[in-house]
C-alpha cells in the first residue's frame, strides 16, 4: 500500500484527551482516533520552530496509519517549515502512512504552488475521500 497525502476539510478527529505540545511561536495539540492522528498547528511555522513539528510529527508515524497536519491556525510558514512538511510526508510514505496536510491559509497555498508541491498534496482532494 502506498502512502498518499491530501489536503481535505477536517473531519473529526478528536480524542476527549488531545496532548498538547508548545514553542515559543508554534503551537501543537495532537488528537487521537484508534491509528488517525491530527496534529493541530497555531502560529509560525518557521526556521525558530520547524524542529517542534518535525521530532513531534516523526515520533507519531511508527504508530499511526494516517497523520493529518492541520495549518488552519499557522499564519506564517518559510522554506523551513516547508522542508518539514515535505519530510513527514516522505517518512510517513516510507512507513505506509496516510499523510494529509489540511486548512491552509492562500499564502501557504502559494509557496505549495511555487515549489510545485501543491499537486502532490491534493491528489487525494480531488477525488473527494472524506476523512477518515
Amino acid at each position: 500500500m502506498q502512502c498518499k497525502a491530501s489536503i481535505l476539510q477536517m473531519g473529526e478527529l478528536m480524542s476527549p484527551e488531545p496532548r498538547e505540545t508548545t514553542s515559543t511561536g508554534l503551537r501543537l495539540q495532537t488528537h487521537y482516533r484508534g491509528d488517525n492522528t491530527a496534529i493541530e498547528c497555531a502560529g509560525r511555522l518557521t526556521i525558530e520552530h520547524a524542529a517542534v513539528l518535525k521530532s513531534h510529527g516523526k515520533s507519531l508515524i511508527p504508530d499511526s496509519k494516517r497523520i493529518v497536519v492541520d495549518l488552519k491556525e499557522v499564519n506564517r510558514m518559510d522554506s523551513a517549515g516547508l522542508g518539514v512538511i515535505v519530510g513527514l510526508y516522505v517518512s510517513a510514505r516510507k512507513a505506509n502512512c496516510d499523510f494529509l496536510l489540511i486548512n491552509y491559509n492562500q499564502s501557504i497555498r502559494g509557496l505549495l504552488g511555487i515549489t510545485h508541491l501543491l499537486s502532490v498534496f491534493e491528489t487525494r482532494a480531488q477525488s473527494k475521500r472524506r476523512f477518515p
